[in-house]
């Protein structure tokens, strides 16, 4: 009983985490991508510190190097010279010198290998913002296609509202002109009571005229006026 109300509440609160994500999606969007900058920018910054620390143990190196070189040189002279002496020290001197030669040979080869393994990691992280930001673009471009799609809903602006109103307008467009109804009647009726019949044979000049015209109100009004 227990574990099955625990699993409801649990899956009730993923689902709540679910809809709060999903309602700030684009300012978790922008949030991580600050978060990425920031961890990017503390990277470089890192970056930076060991090439400095990288360039400094290249200096040395190379002193040490020259001075083990032109040390080496004078302990040859002095031996050429009979001061064993002199040589002797000297061959202590060198021989602490390689040893910290080598050590610093290794860290170079350390620092070396964290400053390419760090650069590779900084270019990588950097192309991950930009896709982070394109894609943000993308999302805002979406969510606000999707805002514009509520709207419309709550507004009554909907495929389904307007297409039923394309359907009344083509219904109205669509229905018989009752006026014209009406004169298609008087003319059916004409036809049966046969006054279309003489109406038509007096147009052609047989019989009387039965429906007055333009000529005929002419001449009655020059007549009247004689």
């Amino acid at each position: 009983m227990f574990k099955t109300l625990a699993t409801l509440i649990n899956g009730q609160n993923a689902r709540a985490e679910d809809r709060v994500r999903d309602a700030f999606a684009i300012e978790l969007i922008d949030q991580k991508i600050r978060e990425s900058e920031n961890s990017l920018r503390a990277a470089k910054a890192t970056l930076a510190s060991l090439i400095q620390r990288q360039r400094s143990e290249e200096k040395q190196h190379a002193a040490l190097k020259t001075r083990i070189s032109d040390l080496t040189k004078r302990a040859k002279e002095a031996l050429d010279n009979d001061r064993e002496d002199m040589a002797e020290e000297a061959a202590r001197a060198i021989a602490n010198m390689e040893n910290e030669l080598t050590v610093r040979s290794e860290t170079l080869d350390r620092l070396d290998q964290k400053v390419m393994r760090l650069r590779t990691s900084i270019e990588s992280g950097h192309r991950r913002i930009i896709d982070l930001k394109q894609g943000a673009i993308q999302a805002r471009a979406v969510r606000r296609e999707q805002n514009i799609q509520v709207q419309m809903v709550k507004t009554g602006v909907t495929h389904g509202s307007v297409e039923e109103a394309e359907e009344l307008i083509s219904r109205v467009l669509g229905k018989d002109d009752p006026f014209e109804r009406t004169e298609i009647l008087a003319e059916i009726n004409s036809d049966l009571d046969g006054d279309s019949l003489t109406d038509r044979m007096a147009d052609a000049g047989f019989g009387s005229a039965t429906r007055a015209t333009a000529d005929d109100v002419l001449a009655r009004l020059k007549s009247n006026k004689k």
